[in-house]
């Protein structure tokens, strides 16, 4: 083993030792022993998605760090198995490490080499017998019900399309969704709270699949529309101090010029 490889171990199993102090039942924090695997779930997502935002925003020293938040909560996730004798944090690494040995033969024997085509379809064959080995039937099973809707939804849509079961053209999505506006229009003359929320599902689902045939990440482009709004809004707000009004005291007249003046300062010339 070398040097490094051993500073590596030497790190890992520290970090190992210090999440069993912190559950050490006599010793340990108190916030942290009275945690199980559903109150830490959301720390786990939320730590994910840190990580997610240090890469949006080319943090490298961020990333390094929120990589790290999200290492612990794997580690605690395993000391947590580990006291009950479910795994331990190398159990977690051993099923991994094979899983990825299984589904990469391409790369771990030479005498199987795949194009990326190849490997894609090979990766969900190998998925499908994993899905069966689990006793999971459904195509649709192991698609995670926590993540966030238009990220499910575009899983779901794309494994139901190794299938077949998908539009062809991308103009056949944008019909369906002028199609699902009409019906959110008729929920709404209806004035029915379920129907609407029902219609607008229906919406939102197509406009998933209209972002996987474009290619587009759904949450990404949420995202930055989302910045987008943050940074014109506050352009709003810079500028109604500037002239001595609150926003409660602008006009919407008001805020939609700055918001336009917003927009053009935006534009590269």
């Amino acid at each position: 083993m070398s040097e490094k490889e051993n500073s590596e171990q030497r790190d890992i199993q520290s970090l190992l030792k210090i999440m069993e102090q912190l559950r050490h039942p006599e010793t340990g924090c108190p916030w942290d022993l009275e945690q199980d695997f559903r109150t830490i779930a959301p720390y786990t997502i939320e730590e994910a998605y840190e990580v997610a935002d240090a890469i949006e925003a080319n943090d490298i020293d961020a990333l390094k760090d929120e990589l790290g938040d999200l290492l612990f909560q794997a580690v605690f996730h395993a000391q947590m198995a580990n006291e009950q004798n479910h795994f331990d944090f190398g159990d977690v690494v051993a099923a991994i490490s094979d899983k990825m040995i299984r589904r990469h033969p391409h790369v771990f024997d030479a005498a199987d080499y795949r194009s990326s085509d190849e490997q894609t379809e090979a990766w969900e064959i190998q998925k499908a017998h994993e899905r069966r080995h689990k006793g999971e039937e459904s195509l649709l099973s192991d698609v995670p019900v926590g993540l966030p809707g238009l990220t499910r939804a575009v899983k779901l849509q794309k494994r139901a399309a190794r299938v077949g079961f998908d539009w062809t053209d991308v103009r056949d999505v944008l019909a369906k969704i002028a199609e699902e506006a009409e019906e959110l229009s008729t929920a709404i003359e209806k004035d029915d709270a379920n129907e609407i929320e029902n219609e607008f599902g229906d919406l939102l689902f197509v406009m998933a699949n209209l972002s996987r045939h474009l290619k587009v990440d759904p949450e990404a482009a949420l995202r930055r529309a989302n910045a987008k709004f943050v940074r014109r809004f506050q352009f709003i707000e810079l500028h109604g101090r500037q002239v001595g009004k609150t926003l409660e005291e602008m006009s919407l007249d008001e805020m939609e010029a700055y918001w336009q003046d917003a927009k053009r300062a935006e534009i590269k010339p």
